[in-house]
């Protein structure tokens, strides 16, 4: 009986760690320019750097890119340097831009991701992690 009670009280635990990893999607699954766009936003010194794996719940895009800048000028040189670098180093550049003149939250549309890049109240107000929680967050590495 108490082998029983043991392996009932480990299961929980057992659950939680398994939830836990369906949860992340690891840093590999990123094609190169996400990789890059991640990179570029990091170079200018973005703030709360998150990706979100949409490819299980969504059909238009597989991933988000969301990202912080603490003021417009600072939004509005991630957005130029992602732009900048995914073209040059790639070939590639986004299906349209949107925001970008009011930089409070511009949004680069590559089709197959999205970056967002706000400004720290809009990114509050927002709340896209929120908003598509049941997306699996992107583990990624310390340096980008």
């Amino acid at each position: 009986m108490e082998k029983t009670l043991k392996e009932k009280s480990l299961q929980p635990a057992a659950a939680d760690i398994l939830e836990k990893d369906n949860r992340y999607s690891p840093f590999s699954v990123l094609d190169e320019r996400v990789k890059l766009a991640l990179h570029c936003a990091d170079e200018k010194k973005g703030i709360g750097i998150s990706a979100l794996d949409l490819r299980e719940i969504a059909s238009f895009t597989d991933f988000f890119i969301v990202v912080s800048g603490l003021n417009t000028r600072q939004v509005q040189a991630i957005s130029d340097e992602i732009g900048e670098q995914v073209k040059k180093q790639l070939g590639d550049k986004p299906l349209r831009i949107e925001g970008y003149s009011t930089a409070e939250w511009v949004l680069m549309d590559y089709g197959d991701f999205v970056v967002h890049i706000f400004e720290n109240k809009a990114r509050d107000f927002y709340d896209l992690e929120r908003l598509w929680r049941d997306a699996k967050k992107v583990e990624l590495p310390k340096e980008l």
